[in-house]
């Protein structure tokens, strides 16, 4: 079950409101998470006492982005351990309920095996979900650890590439600290050239159909102080074209083992846009989002959303309801092609930077490195 609680809209960092949290009060475990269908507006936590609660959340993007996703399947494992559910039955569950973010299988399946390995150890099911917990919590502190250190590579390659600063930065989607144990992917390298004065411009995809750049990306962007300017997708070929973006950061859902970037769908033509105006077109991601099961970008299951999220406006509230319920946009009826990702090919991508470092050109082979780089290292 889930219970929603309004917060007082305070003046706070983004950073400093939890994105997700494990409690544990007399009536048992919750995970609470900051429900991001409600932001701008509101500041409202979703309380999640089971995984099926918790699918629910990350279906109706109450909580999303590749890295948390990660993190809040692996605590849906220790949930339902915890409260003495079937684990298996949850972590499927949890597994399929956003097919094409990677790290989602990736945290399920990292407390899942920690549960099963206890539980064979010890025979104790306690035992078991403590593992499962002790799984969850490693994984979203490495997350934070992951997104300093891709802040600090994202940075050099920018400086690398735009000696001086004076960087106008164009992103797309939402890839701060709303998607991650720390302070994001994407995002957190704008921020890191911010504060480091580098950062003249952030141009800010408003992101159709669920406008996640608008609501979430922008919301960041002004508490972190950070000068920005909003845009609809369809113009950013017009900034281009003045010659107004220096690079483009994205972050990205899953990483095929060739290099394809699935992403929030108007990922593709950014890139196609960057590389006719010699543009880098940058990718910012954990080592997590790199998958070497799925050879290529063709093998990449794209997640399709319903379609009143295209011919409907959702307000915060009729978000929270779920199944529409906004204000119409087109003729009743009318059908909707809303694919939630698209694919871009590695021949677009000028580098991919993750917390092991960064790759470019990006190729195979050397991504298959950066994964055996990243095996070989202890986890802290």
């Amino acid at each position: 079950m889930a219970d929603q609680q309004a917060r007082p809209g305070e003046d706070k960092r983004p950073s400093e409101i939890p994105v997700i949290r494990w409690e544990e009060p007399p009536e048992g475990p919750v995970l609470i998470l900051l429900d991001q269908t409600r932001l701008p507006s509101e500041e409202v936590e979703l309380v999640c006492t089971d995984a099926s609660a918790l699918v629910e959340a990350i279906r109706s993007l109450a909580v999303r982005g590749a890295p948390v996703l990660g993190i809040a399947g692996a605590y849906g494992v220790a949930l339902a351990a915890a409260r003495g559910f079937d684990v298996d039955e949850a972590a499927e569950a949890l597994e399929s309920a956003r097919p094409t973010a990677v790290n989602l299988s990736v945290g399920v399946r990292r407390a899942l095996a920690a549960f099963r390995d206890a539980l064979a150890a010890t025979g104790d099911p306690t035992a078991a979900a403590t593992a499962a917990l002790a799984a969850a919590q490693a994984l979203h502190r490495e997350d934070a650890e992951a997104s300093a250190r891709m802040a600090a590579h994202g940075l050099a390659l920018l400086d690398e590439l735009m000696p001086g600063g004076g960087h106008r930065v164009l992103t797309h989607c939402n890839t701060g600290a709303l998607v991650s144990g720390g302070e994001g992917t994407a995002f957190a390298v704008a921020l890191a050239a911010h504060r480091v004065g580098r950062l003249r411009r952030l141009w800010v995809d408003e992101t159709r159909p669920l406008l996640q750049g608008a609501r979430l990306t922008a919301w960041e962007a002004a508490r972190s102080g950070m000068a920005y300017t909003l845009l609809t997708d369809s113009a950013a070929g017009s900034l281009f074209a003045a010659g107004e973006v220096d690079a483009v950061l994205v972050g990205a859902d899953r990483i095929a083992a060739d290099g394809s970037v699935a992403n929030k769908v108007g990922s593709y033509p950014l890139a196609v846009l960057a590389r006719y105006h010699h543009v880098p077109f940058i990718v910012v991601a954990p080592v997590t989002t790199i998958d070497p099961d799925t050879p290529d970008g063709a093998s990449i299951e794209v997640e399709q959303r319903p379609g009143f999220e295209v011919t409907e406006i959702l307000t915060p509230q009729a978000s929270a309801v779920g199944g529409g319920g906004g204000v119409p946009l087109a003729p009743l009826g009318t059908q909707a092609y809303n694919p939630a990702f698209d694919v871009t090919p590695p021949e677009l991508v000028t580098a991919i930077v993750t917390e092991e470092g960064t790759v470019s050109p990006v190729t195979p082979e050397a991504l298959a490195a950066l994964c055996a780089r990243s095996r070989a290292t202890p986890a802290a």
